[in-house]
C-alpha cells in the first residue's frame, strides 16, 4: 500500500458522483465512510508511513478519502479507541503505539519473525512433564497415556508483552529443551539444533476471541479485549508433528500478514 502524498492532489469534485441521481456511495452513511479511512490509516501506521510519527491534518485526509472533515474524525476517533493514536495540542495526531506484521508466508519462530524491531524475551511461565488432554494426543500422533513436554511462555518485545504462548511437544523432542535456554531462544530453532532435523511444514488456523481474565493479566490488557489466537502444528521435514501451539497475541500489538496466490481454476486447493 501507498503511502500518502506529501501535498492534497484530489480534486474534491472527482468525489461526487457523476449520475444526477444519488447512488449507494452517495448514500452511504458517515459512519460507514469513517470506517474505510480508518481501515486505511492503521495500514498505514502498521506500515510506518509516517516517518515523523504525525499524521497529515484533517483537510488533507478529508480530501484524500472523499470524506467530510466530520467523518475523518470519526476514523481517528476509532483508531485512538485503539490506542494507536492520540491528538497532541500544538502538533497534530501522532502515532502512540507500534504494531508488529507477523507474516504467515514462512514457518518461523516470533524472534526470527520480529528481529529488526528489537529484543525478543521469554517469560517462562511453567515448563516440565505432563500428561496431555486426548485431542493434543491425537494431534500429536502419541499413544495414550503417553506423555508430552508443556511449556508456556509469556513473549515479549523490547519488555513489551505479545503473546502467551502454550506449547505441547513430544517427550523425546521436548525433554532436551528442557535444558535450553527457553528464556532467549525460540523453541524452533532449539528443536532444531537439538533434534538435527529440519522442521518442514504447519497448519494453522487463526481467530479471534475476547481475552479472558487469566490471559488479560499475564499479557496485561482489560478483559474483553481482543486478542487474535493462532493454533499451530508444525512438522518435521519428514511429516512428523513434533510442536501443537496455541498462541494468544494481543491484537493491539500484532497484525497478521501473508501473500497468497490464487490457483487456476480445476486445480486442487
Amino acid at each position: 500500500m501507498r503511502s500518502l502524498p506529501s501535498k492534497p492532489g484530489r480534486d474534491r469534485r472527482l468525489c461526487r458522483m457523476s449520475s444526477p441521481r444519488p447512488g449507494p456511495t452517495e448514500r452511504r452513511l458517515r459512519a460507514d465512510r469513517a470506517r474505510q479511512a480508518a481501515d486505511v490509516i492503521r495500514q498505514l501506521v502498521v506500515q510506518r508511513a509516517f516517518p515523523d510519527g504525525v499524521l497529515p491534518d484533517e483537510r488533507f485526509l478529508a480530501a484524500e478519502f472523499c470524506a467530510s472533515r466530520n467523518g475523518i474524525r470519526e476514523a481517528l476517533d476509532l483508531l485512538r479507541e485503539e490506542g494507536l493514536i492520540e491528538r497532541v495540542p500544538g502538533v497534530g495526531t501522532v502515532v502512540v503505539a507500534q504494531k508488529y506484521a507477523h507474516g504467515l508466508n514462512q514457518l518461523m519462530g516470533l524472534a526470527e519473525t520480529l528481529h529488526e524491531h528489537g529484543e525478543v524475551g521469554n517469560d517462562v511461565r511453567t515448563a516440565g512433564l505432563v500428561r496431555p488432554p486426548g485431542p493434543v494426543a491425537q494431534r500429536l500422533r502419541l499413544a495414550e497415556g503417553e506423555q508430552v513436554v508443556y511449556v508456556e511462555r509469556l513473549r515479549r518485545l523490547n519488555g513489551l508483552p505479545l503473546s502467551l504462548d502454550l506449547t505441547y511437544l513430544p517427550r523425546d523432542v521436548g525433554e532436551p529443551l528442557l535444558a535450553e535456554d527457553l528464556e532467549n531462544q525460540d523453541i524452533f530453532s532449539l528443536i532444531e539444533r537439538t533434534t538435527g532435523l529440519r522442521l518442514g511444514a504447519a497448519a494453522v488456523t487463526l481467530e479471534a476471541v475476547n481475552a479472558d481474565l487469566h490471559s488479560a493479566a499475564v499479557l496485561e490488557v482489560p478483559r474483553g479485549s481482543a486478542l487474535l489466537v493462532v493454533e499451530r502444528l508444525s512438522h518435521l521435514a519428514d511429516g512428523r508433528p513434533v510442536d501443537l501451539e496455541f498462541i494468544r497475541m494481543r491484537g493491539d500489538r500484532l497484525t497478521m500478514r501473508a501473500e497468497l496466490r490464487r490457483t487456476p481454476s480445476g486445480e486442487a486447493r
